[in-house]
């Protein structure tokens, strides 16, 4: 039988103490993909608290024209 080699597990970046705020459109930018929809937390690697957080932000950013709805 063939053996699977064990991917190491993402970190979340917010848990180590990075922090993620509307008005830093760059750092949002990481969590979007090229058509501007948010990437998923299995992608990103973010726990489920701090994805919502991270979709909140994106939301208010595109509320306030920091970040389009698409490209």
């Amino acid at each position: 039988m063939a053996e699977f080699a064990r991917k190491k597990k993402k970190v979340c970046m917010m848990c180590t103490g990075k922090t993620v705020d509307y008005k830093d459109p760059e750092t949002l930018k990481r969590y979007t993909n090229e058509k501007g929809k948010i990437v998923p937390r299995r992608v990103t690697g973010n726990c489920a608290l701090h994805q919502r957080v991270i979709a909140r932000e994106i939301k208010r950013a595109r509320a306030i024209a920091l970040m389009p709805y698409s490209r």
